[in-house]
């Protein structure tokens, strides 16, 4: 891997991460049909993408973050009734990580490593791109607000989350349609998406840091960072992208996207082999 193979990779996943477009399914076809090789071991390099994604989500949402904090700690501390939302947001968040963890794990132990194939991929992308058209034409928003969550929707939308395990199925496309089916209003279903990303992502990382080898970013110094940049900044980019189009009902875009991408592999690449 050189540093124009890295810029791509960061970009790629940084756009992706949160744009309802399925990351992991956009980074194995990008590094098969490209070519690109990370040598040695690549879970520092997963790593360090994700790591860039979570700084990036948490830097946009941090004045809801410490409003969230504050809340939660005012709260538990000292009885502050009026900091009785925040607390039970930020336990719903927890659950919903929780929900996520157990069947993600369950689904890892049923179907295995068998799942990354560009004929998943191909239908799972598919799927996804139906997710999106059932949020702009098929599920009327609700008008259920961050106050009136409750463990119902904080199962089911650990359990959308979850099925993004299946590379080609998008964690935002399938925790905003479960989050808008549970009947909440837009705003929230999104806040409550791009949130629930920080706890998994900070608890992916947290996992797999002992495996990490520090030689990895002294021999791709160079690219590690660039990778690491171009992941951060257009995290960012997706982030305000994904707001930007649920707020103006475009999400159809990524639906036409998804699932014409997903038939091409479908097709032209379903018997391509990743190894």
């Amino acid at each position: 891997m050189n540093w124009f193979e890295a810029l791509i990779l960061g970009i790629v996943q940084g756009l992706s991460e949160f744009l309802p477009i399925s990351s992991s399914a956009h980074l194995l076809l990008v590094q098969k049909l490209l070519g690109i090789k990370v040598d040695g071991n690549h879970l520092e390099f997963e790593i360090l993408l994700h790591f860039a994604s979570l700084l990036a989500v948490t830097i946009y949402f941090r004045k809801e973050l410490l409003d969230i904090i504050h809340g939660f700690f005012a709260y538990l501390l000292f009885k502050n009734k009026e900091k009785v939302a925040q607390f039970r947001f930020s336990l719903l968040l927890v659950f919903s990580t929780g929900i996520t963890a157990i069947i993600g794990k369950l689904f890892e132990g049923l179907i295995g490593e068998n799942i990354t194939n560009t004929a998943t991929i191909g239908a799972s992308l598919i799927v996804t791109g139906l997710f999106l058209i059932l949020i702009e034409h098929g599920i009327k928003p609700g008008k259920r607000t961050a106050r009136e969550m409750n463990w119902r929707d904080g199962f089911l939308i650990g359990f959308g989350q979850a099925l993004a395990i299946l590379p080609g199925i998008s964690r935002a496309g399938s925790t905003l349609v479960t989050a808008l089916w549970c009947g909440l209003e837009k705003k929230t279903a999104v806040r409550y998406s791009f949130l629930l990303s920080i706890p998994l992502i900070l608890g992916i990382t947290i996992v797999e840091v002992p495996d990490m080898s520090p030689d990895f970013f002294n021999l791709y110094f160079v690219e590690t960072t660039i990778a690491f940049i171009a992941s951060f900044l257009f995290a960012i980019v997706g982030i305000k992208w994904l707001i930007s189009m649920v707020n103006r009902t475009r999400l159809s875009y990524f639906a036409i996207y998804c699932i014409g991408l997903g038939t091409l592999v479908w097709i032209f690449l379903r018997d391509l082999p990743f190894v």
